[in-house]
């Protein structure tokens, strides 16, 4: 079974990722942050390392899903190779910051990799206001992401209303993170279960 979570930067997916795959004993896919050579270098130039940085992400998620499902585990993901696509990669075409040409070529790759690939069993959508988003990107401190403005949350979070709206890939379940806080508080990580448990009965 392949679970995967979806969600804007700072929604908590990571999070969630590590407390479900804990108690639902599946095998946790983190997103490839720390070893990812691009990053840094895109926070602080993304007009020059936009392609480059959506050609790693999409490599990373095509080669994670290929081994999920040869792995034949209960696999949970942290975000989707739909919201590099979706999302990120056409966001920085829109601002300017990444070229038409560039844009085309990583569509086609995109729509290549996607031709060979199925949909999650069950994606789950943490859905969250811009300043709680905010709040949870101030409170990780990751040096790299202090320079995100709120104009490309924004931007983000329209882009993921819009994606979510139109999926089709399978089963959905939308999770409001702007008053639940799963980490420390037991009950509402319990409700979050719970729902999960529902989605998952109804999938066999």
């Amino acid at each position: 079974m392949h679970i995967a979570i979806a969600g804007n930067i700072g929604a908590g997916k990571t999070t969630l990722t590590k407390l479900l795959a804990k108690h639902f004993k599946w095998e946790a896919q983190l997103e490839d942050v720390v070893d990812n050579p691009y990053l840094d270098d895109f926070y602080n130039q993304m007009e020059r390392w936009s392609f480059n940085l959506q050609v790693y992400f999409l490599n990373s998620r095509f080669r994670q899903i290929l081994q999920i499902r040869q792995s034949g585990k209960d696999i949970i993901q942290d975000r989707t190779i739909y919201e590099d696509a979706h999302i990120f990669a056409p966001n920085l075409h829109a601002m300017g910051l990444m070229t038409n040409r560039d844009f085309e070529n990583y569509k086609s790759l995109f729509d290549l990799m996607e031709s060979l690939v199925q949909g999650p069993d069950l994606l789950i959508y943490l859905r969250s206001s811009i300043s709680n988003l905010v709040a949870q990107i101030h409170k990780r401190g990751r040096d790299y992401e202090n320079s995100i403005s709120i104009d490309y949350l924004s931007r983000l979070n329209e882009r993921y209303e819009a994606w979510i709206h139109g999926y089709d890939k399978g089963k959905l379940l939308i999770i409001d993170v702007d008053n639940l806080d799963f980490v420390a508080n037991p009950e509402d990580l319990g409700s979050i279960i719970n729902r999960i448990d529902a989605e998952i009965n109804g999938l066999f």
